[in-house]
């Protein structure tokens, strides 16, 4: 098993044991395990919001600046419990179609049983790897995703999917964690804090050169929000003088969302993922 298969086995494992809690055992875990939810946002005044699907994992809002329109046809990437897919799907209405997308086989469950529950029938949630989306070509009017690239191994085969997927013209909004400056070297072998979104992070700039290179256009930061990492986490993992290194850095975690969008002139002829033609 190769290292990206060893990141992605790591993910499952953490998600699956998080997709059988509440939000609440969430936000009260111990302190390695609030790496998972100190960047979550506020869910619970936005319509459509449902308790059962938020487990407080994200680290922004990307439903409140995807321009979704009724009628239309949304792609959530790492759809969780069904957090975004809910709120999304009130956006779309009755004519539109939410699809969830997650490859832990216990969030699916969740989600599906929380869909299942409201009657959703324009809500499906499918087991996949965003890196080979379970979707067809040219299918999404708007594709969102909140705090799950980060912890894809790929990222530029990822932007390459949500291109191939998106319709000539469509756009997405992904609020994701990215970095300026560098975290410290340890931080990057533990488990927690790359599969709570820490670790797993890149450089801001590179990040959307990524963006640019799958050839996206009008690429905007639409939110750029520093998360501050608290005195309890960082002393899990740093000794005194390193927490007083860290904090002296020039060094910011910050929660992004990023809008772009597909050209409406599609010239790349994207087609099915077996081809491997994008």
């Amino acid at each position: 098993m190769n290292s990206n298969e060893k990141m992605k086995e790591l993910v499952k494992e953490k998600y699956s044991t998080i997709a059988g809690q509440a939000k609440d055992q969430n936000l009260s875990s111990c302190c390695a395990d609030n790496a998972y939810n100190i960047m979550a946002e506020e869910y619970s005044d936005l319509n459509g919001y449902v308790p059962d699907a938020d487990l407080g994992l994200g680290c922004g809002l990307p439903t409140e600046f995807a321009q979704i329109k009724g009628g239309d046809t949304v792609v959530d990437l790492g759809s969780g419990a069904g957090n975004d897919v809910f709120i999304a799907r009130r956006i779309v209405g009755e004519k539109g179609r939410v699809i969830g997308i997650d490859f832990t086989e216990a969030m699916i469950a969740r989600a599906t049983e929380n869909a299942e529950k409201l009657n959703y029938e324009n809500v499906q949630f499918r087991l996949g790897d965003i890196e080979d989306m379970p979707v067809t070509a040219n299918k999404a009017d708007v594709i969102i995703s909140n705090c799950v690239l980060n912890l894809a191994p790929n990222k530029h085969k990822v932007f390459s999917e949500i291109y191939r997927v998106l319709k000539p013209g469509g756009h997405f909004s992904i609020s994701d964690i990215v970095l300026q400056g560098e975290i410290p070297t340890k931080w990057k072998e533990v488990a927690e804090l790359y599969a709570g979104c820490i670790s797993g992070a890149i450089q801001k700039e590179n990040y959307i050169e990524i963006i640019d290179e799958a050839g996206f256009v009008n690429i905007k930061l639409q939110k750029d929000k520093t998360i501050d990492i608290p005195d309890e986490l960082l002393a899990a993992y740093l000794s005194e003088d390193e927490i007083l290194e860290y904090k002296s850095s020039n060094t910011r975690i910050s929660s992004v969302t990023v809008y772009a969008e597909k050209p409406a002139k599609d010239s790349r002829n994207c087609c099915e993922p077996a081809s491997n033609c994008c």
